[in-house]
């Protein structure tokens, strides 16, 4: 069994059985909503995130894990005698990356065996990066080496999607290169991906269903034609929408894992209702 303990937080939004399955830790973002603080996935999740919003007069706001949260991740795995590795969402979309390098910093004893690495990517494309250094531990890949594949990972990942809006990502201060949409978007449903760690404008469509057929087409040139390929869903309380998209996806570029997850209420809040994207691994 690998000395080698993985943590990562909550915007992967992995399915338990496998958070279970490889012993992941799973560091939790922050969701502020009015005078309430809930940890993302254990306090509220996405079914019940998504109901109360639909309601809601006061917007939530969202905040990186706390500094807390990872030092008691951190020490708890370091006196058990592990060397952690830390893959977090994008530094580019949340300072979770700062809050873990600075909990490393403040265990003096340990936190050399503590590594933060960055996946420049978020939901389930960072879920397919913790995996497969996960299988590379259990196939008894060195530190060195599990370090090296955590850090080259992003290079094999992706997320494609589509919003109804880009008022949720404006007011979150995630919207990055889709900036340049706002304003000029009328009906149109907006196209983005993640691209070097932030969100990035891609296309725009009229209407909801010629959008999705433009994620599966843009996945599937940026897979082009590398294997194995994996890939997962990520919505936001549009269920229905999201299994036909996966089981499109899945005919059409035969995954060897295929996984249907929501999206975390922290990434919701940034999100909006209504976004079905894909996320993807390929050629690792």
């Amino acid at each position: 069994m690998s000395n080698i303990a993985l943590v990562t937080d909550s915007t992967t939004y992995m399915p338990p059985d496998l958070v279970r399955k490889y012993n992941i830790s799973v560091a939790p973002q922050v969701l502020i909503w009015g005078d309430q603080t809930y940890k993302d996935g254990v306090d509220i999740e996405s079914r019940e995130f998504f109901t109360r919003l639909k309601t809601a007069k006061v917007m939530p706001t969202t905040s990186q894990v706390a500094v807390i949260s990872f030092q008691e991740i951190f020490q708890e795995l370091v006196e058990k005698g592990h060397e952690v590795i830390a893959l977090l969402v994008s530094s580019k979309l949340s300072g979770t990356t700062q809050s873990a390098a600075q909990a490393r910093d403040l265990m003096g004893t340990g936190r050399d065996k503590v590594h933060v690495v960055d996946s420049q990517s978020v939901a389930m494309a960072l879920g397919f990066q913790v995996l497969a250094v996960a299988r590379a531990l259990e196939d008894g890949a060195s530190l060195k080496d599990a370090i090296a594949l955590a850090e080259r990972s992003y290079q094999h990942t992706g997320v494609v999607f589509a919003v109804d809006t880009l008022e949720f990502l404006h007011r979150g201060g995630r919207i990055g290169g889709a900036q340049r949409f706002l304003g000029t978007m009328l009906n149109m449903k907006p196209i983005l991906a993640i691209q070097d760690g932030r969100v990035e404008g891609v296309d725009r469509i009229r209407t909801k269903s010629k959008a999705h057929d433009r994620v599966l087409e843009l996945v599937t040139e940026k897979i082009a034609g590398r294997s194995p390929v994996r890939l997962a869903t990520l919505h936001a309380n549009a269920t229905e929408d999201a299994k036909a998209l996966l089981a499109r996806a899945e005919q059409a570029l035969n995954p060897v894992e295929s996984v249907f997850t929501e999206v975390s209420p922290t990434v919701g809040t940034h999100a909006g209702p209504g976004t079905v994207g894909l996320a993807f691994m390929a050629g690792l």
